[in-house]
């Protein structure tokens, strides 16, 4: 085997003969040329006593300044006892056997979202929906920043800034895992900000867009049972998940209990329900959930068997924000047909009548409502459920039964005011349920 040193001009210049030959320029820094043309950059060095032979790549893709890096970052390997060829094969196998973005999704929601997530069937359904469309086959190792930014970007130009942030969360999340149980070494999500403003979460119906809600609830295009849902989270200031996956047995007369397993802090919560709210609710007799769905859920992305067709279930935890979303813009039809303005955008009308809101909105109009009518921040916040803070958590355990009751039984009537233009807010209710004007 000759010995010389490589320049571009002789590689260019090594013409190909009847049977492949090498040309090295020393220390194992090789190129063979084949009768077809293709010349190959090679490095050839023994260790533990075995003859190897490694592909560095085919030249003119790879340049002789490309090749000889290479060369010399393997030959540097070797010295300290390491074999390239035995590591990039380990690599390449390593990679063969990484998880696709898919694969790691089903990890993420049995072994994290499904054990410590309520909610772990919304995580599923918002990285069903675009992670899994867009990455699914893709190793998740490959992923990267930009491929982060530009599906989140996608959904922001669809029109959904809420989905794209939600989306960001729960990825984000799903990263973080995987890295946590060394599937990745970084975060994709790494340095990626939030794509959209976050809501500042401040919206609070006023008197007529109550009025005008409740009225139009009973006209645009939602069934009875999400009709009745919305309105008695305005009634009972709950939050939506938690009122649309009511159970008949989670009521004893009028106390509604959300045990634990459903309640967002995992703490079993009391809520009064007052004449609206038993009127809301229905009659429960046979039944099992209070807002009743009959469709069968769709598969998981998780595998997992979706119920049979007629087994009875709750409502989607997220039925009142889709309904409510829809109806705020609700498509035109003409002849049976959407209509689009001279742009091409499909033409809506809001079937509502209010200001874009969600669901979750009414929950803090309630809140906002029962401050205007005095009661203490401490009774709201028992009403609303929420987690008591510093030592007063430790030493105060009363569960501020009758003044939720008071609460309660007090919006209803200033609720029932607006919806009905009777002027009855002057008077408050007593723990026994009983009028008394001022």
């Amino acid at each position: 085997m000759k010995k010389t040193t490589f320049t571009d001009t002789m590689i260019r210049k090594l013409k190909p003969e009847e049977i492949d030959y090498t040309r090295s320029e020393g220390n194992g820094f090789t190129i063979r040329i084949l009768p077809s043309g293709v010349k190959t950059w090679l490095y050839l060095y023994t260790i533990d006593g075995k003859r190897r032979k490694m592909h560095l790549g085919h030249y003119p893709d790879i340049t002789l300044e490309a090749a000889r890096e290479r060369f010399e970052i393997a030959k540097k390997k070797v010295k300290n006892d390491i074999d390239p060829l035995e590591e990039k094969e380990q690599e390449a196998d390593a990679r063969r056997k990484a998880p696709t973005v898919a694969e790691l999704i089903k990890e993420y929601i049995n072994k994290h979202a499904k054990p410590s997530k309520k909610s772990w069937q919304e995580d599923e359904r918002i990285l069903g929906k675009d992670a899994l469309a867009v990455w699914g086959k893709r190793k998740a190792a490959d992923i990267k920043k930009r491929d982060v930014v530009l599906l989140l970007e996608s959904i922001i130009d669809r029109g959904s800034p809420g989905s794209a942030n939600n989306n960001f969360k729960i990825i984000r999340k799903m990263f973080r895992f995987a890295v946590q149980r060394d599937i990745i070494a970084h975060s994709p999500c790494d340095g990626v900000v939030m794509p959209a403003p976050l809501n500042r979460g401040d919206r609070v119906l006023s008197e007529s867009e109550i009025k005008t809600l409740w009225q139009n609830l009973e006209t645009c295009h939602v069934s009875d049972e999400i009709r009745r849902a919305i309105r008695l989270i305005l009634v009972t200031a709950q939050r939506p998940g938690e009122v649309i996956g009511m159970r008949v047995n989670e009521i004893d007369g009028r106390w509604w209990t959300i045990p634990p397993e459903r309640s967002k802090n995992g703490k079993a919560h009391r809520i009064y329900l007052a004449d609206k709210s038993l009127e809301l609710i229905d009659d429960t007799k046979g039944k099992d959930f209070i807002f009743l769905c009959t469709k069968p859920r769709k598969k998981l992305v998780t595998g997992g068997t979706p119920p049979v067709e007629k087994e009875p279930h709750s409502m989607w935890r997220q039925a009142t924000t889709k309904a409510v979303k829809r109806n705020l813009a609700f498509p035109v039809m003409v002849k049976g047909k959407p209509a689009f303005d001279k742009e091409g955008k499909p033409i809506t009308e809001n079937k509502l009548g209010v200001a874009d809101f969600t669901p979750h909105d009414l929950r803090r109009t309630a809140a906002t409502f029962m401050s205007q009518l005095g009661f203490m921040d401490e009774i709201i916040d028992a009403v609303l459920n929420h987690t008591k803070q510093g030592i007063i958590r430790t030493y105060n355990l009363n569960r501020y039964d009758k003044e939720k009751q008071m609460a309660l039984e007090s919006w209803e009537r200033k609720l029932l005011s607006i919806v009905s233009d009777v002027a009855n807010a002057g008077k408050i209710i007593n723990f026994q349920g009983r009028s008394k004007t001022k």
